[in-house]
């Protein structure tokens, strides 16, 4: 009785690929997609600063967070947010500091009109500290990027 030896893949019958026309259209397709998102958001640069500041102070809102476990309280006013960045000297004195910080590269960043986070400990809006940065115009109050961005107000919450 003789075996028979079957050859599998020496034909390409049944075997279908992308021509290269076809993947010139779909990249066609992804730069135009691409250019109209980019258009959207260069065309709105303030809504764009406003969104980063929301995410900024929820990035401190955790580090703060962070920081009370280890050393069971806020940093005060005086401490500020430099707190989270160097062991506070002033105040109540930290125990437990994580060495290296509480924020990545061990810098306090600023908003994204280039002003300081405010921090308030304790907080006077109900709860346990407040923070915020003042918008575009670097005073309390207004509107639209003039606006305060505020861990009391943020939406999602």
């Amino acid at each position: 009785m003789k075996k028979q030896i079957k050859v599998i893949g020496s034909s390409r019958t049944g075997q279908r690929g992308f021509t290269l026309l076809e993947i010139l259209v779909v990249i066609t397709i992804l730069g135009i997609l691409a250019s109209l998102v980019a258009v959207r958001i260069m065309d709105r640069p303030g809504e764009s600063r406003i969104l980063k500041a929301r995410l900024d102070i929820r990035t401190l809102e955790n580090a703060l967070k962070m920081f009370k476990l280890d050393n069971a309280f806020y940093p005060s006013s005086e401490q500020g947010l430099r707190a989270l960045v160097e062991r506070p000297s002033v105040g109540r004195i930290s125990k437990k500091w994580r060495e290296g910080g509480y924020l990545e590269k061990g810098v306090v960043p600023k908003d994204p009109w280039d002003n300081d986070y405010l921090y308030l400990g304790p907080g006077v809006h109900n709860r346990d500290f407040d923070l915020w940065s003042c918008g575009a115009d670097g005073e309390e109050g207004g509107d639209g990027e003039d606006g305060d961005v505020t861990n009391w107000a943020v939406k999602g919450k």
